[in-house]
């Protein structure tokens, strides 16, 4: 499966990610009867023993006399008793790592503090982070300039030690570290403009332990992290000519010790669900769409937004100065002749999506389509709302998007027959969705149907609420659940925010919430809403209606009401 949720140290899952096994950096995980939550440049620790909620600890996300106005922490990751925190310091030009323990009763103690030489790494829906096992992995641009020490643009990482003047950075890569593509560095119209450094690190060791792997090319890029290795998607803005036909490459970087290769490709990626790695096959699978402009697709005949699926064997990996064969590009439909809006990989199925806004007097209707990756047809659905979001019912694919009349729709796309149909649909009146990353959604099948047939999914909901709290509860309004049962949808209720209780939070640092606030939290059998600064309980009744069980509102002391106008 493609998207599938990272264990907790229990073997528990509370995270939807995209790959199983890789961990990503987000804002609430789960260890023992705690739950750890970032927000607002704190840690807060929350424990959920004897079926009950009560707050235990509260530590700056930075270190201790930091000055980190105007810094930004936006993913953590836990590792047995070690927390990671990943931000991004423009005070201390870097990638920021600060890393905690957390005791047996919950109480959080700050260890250490480094920062990894970086331009700002932050992306609207990727993540920064991830982790197998203790292995941190991290990807971080290098804007290079014509002024800088050629030392001085390597991957480097430096400990925190409170002198803001202290820039000494440690290269943790050798310039026997740093790759390019000749095909790339022989067009003269290609520009090699920054250093893509991923980086692992030991995260228990004693001092933090860190190597980096470079590649030099154009500032744009798409980075996916599968179980075996990272793969790096650089796109140049080159003229292609007939001596340079291809300005795109995927390189792959192993985490053992093969040494990182590279392959041209034609067309471009929206994000990095656009990848999926077959291990067992030797294969990525990649969905790439043609620009408006011929010389950037794989077939001279195929029109403008032209979608393919390239399923490319390992082995065509080489020093990338050869490009993808044309014989593994399979040309898929675009029914709108629009930009693709969203792809996931679900199961043995690609499911992508045009059109984001519903329009009853436009035409073509927003629509996804499925297709097999190991051929048949590619089947067009035509969907009654707008494609904002894909993700996996078990088996089958869910999308979401704004429907007509304020209403956000649901509708499921059933995968295990002879061929993909529409399966069943709901819409929530007056509602939008309160977040588009990855993480704010959750599907919980019941253990009696493995195939995702019942179960619960959870997904936060915006509503219009009182500009004076806004900056504090932003669109985390409440938490939407939709019952599965054998594949027919029904609504379970919400948990809401209480939004009248919220008090300025004194924030120092990190004060937007980037990565969002609310995320549906399936554990051990309960149910929860992270809505903010409230864990909201809830529990599914014979009615099928969800119920409040219990609110636990974590905000640190508050200075006063929050005012405006």
């Amino acid at each position: 499966m493609t998207t599938a949720s990272a264990p907790s140290a229990d073997g528990e899952s509370i995270t939807n990610t995209q790959e199983a096994g890789v961990d990503e950096g987000g804002i609430v995980k789960v260890r023992g009867n705690f739950l750890i939550v970032l927000r607002r440049g704190r840690l807060f620790t929350l424990s959920i023993a004897d079926r009950g909620m009560r707050p235990v600890d509260m530590i700056d996300a930075y270190p201790p006399g930091a000055q980190s106005r105007g810094d930004w922490y936006d993913e953590m990751l836990v590792s047995g008793d070690w927390v990671v925190v990943v931000g991004y310091s423009y005070s201390r030009a870097g990638t920021e790592i600060n890393r905690f323990r957390l005791s047996s009763d919950g109480q959080l103690t700050f260890v250490d503090a480094y920062h990894l030489r970086s331009n700002d790494y932050y992306n609207s829906s990727n993540y920064a982070s991830r982790m197998i096992g203790n292995r941190l992995i991290f990807y971080t641009p290098l804007y290079l300039r014509y002024t800088d020490n050629p030392a001085d643009a390597l991957p480097g990482l430096k400990r925190w030690r409170g002198d803001p003047a202290d820039r000494a950075f440690r290269p943790i890569a050798t310039p026997r570290q740093i790759y390019f593509s000749p095909a790339m560095l022989r067009n003269p119209e290609g520009v090699l403009s920054t250093l893509h450094s991923l980086t692992t690190c030991d995260l228990v060791a004693p001092e933090l332990s860190c190597s980096a792997t470079g590649i030099l090319g154009p500032a744009s890029r798409e980075f996916y992290v599968s179980g075996s290795g990272i793969y790096l998607w650089v796109d140049s803005q080159a003229e292609q000519t007939g001596r340079f036909p291809f300005n795109r490459q995927i390189f792959r970087l192993p985490f053992g010790a093969e040494r990182p290769s590279a392959v041209g490709v034609r067309g471009g990626v929206i994000d990095q669900f656009a990848f999926r790695e077959d291990a067992a096959e030797g294969m990525l699978n990649v969905l790439v769409q043609a620009s408006e402009y011929g010389g950037q697709m794989w077939l001279p005949e195929a029109p403008p937004r032209t979608v393919a699926l390239l399923r490319i064997p390992l082995s065509e990996f080489g020093d990338g100065s050869r490009e993808v064969r044309r014989r593994f590009y399979r040309l898929l439909p675009n029914p709108g002749a629009g930009y693709l809006s969203e792809n996931r990989f679900i199961g043995d199925h690609i499911v992508y999506g045009y059109g984001t806004r519903i329009d009853p007097s436009a035409s073509p209707r927003p629509t996804a389509v499925a297709a097999s990756l190991r051929g048949g047809p590619a089947i067009p659905l035509e969907m009654r709302h707008g494609v904002s979001r894909i993700e996996a019912l078990g088996r089958d694919a869910l999308v979401v998007g704004d429907g007509e009349r304020g209403s956000l729709g649901f509708t499921a796309i059933e995968l295990g027959q002879p061929e993909a149909r529409l399966g069943d649909s709901y819409f929530m009146p007056a509602a939008t969705q309160g977040e588009a990353r990855s993480h704010a959604f959750f599907y919980n099948p019941d253990p009696r149907t493995p195939d995702g047939a019942s179960g619960v999914l959870g997904l936060p909901i915006a509503r219009p609420i009182d500009g004076r709290y806004y900056g504090l509860i932003q669109s985390a309004a409440g938490m939407l659940f939709l019952r599965r049962e054998q594949r027919r949808f029904s609504p379970a209720g919400t948990l809401d925010a209480e939004v009248r209780n919220v008090a300025d939070d004194d924030c120092v640092a990190s004060c937007l919430d980037w990565y969002g606030n609310a995320r549906p939290i399936f554990l051990r059998g309960r149910i929860f809403a992270l809505l903010g600064y409230e864990l909201v309980e809830g529990r599914i009744g014979e009615n099928g209606r969800i119920a409040e069980t219990g609110r636990l509102n974590f905000a640190p002391a508050a200075r006063a009401p929050a005012t405006g106008n």
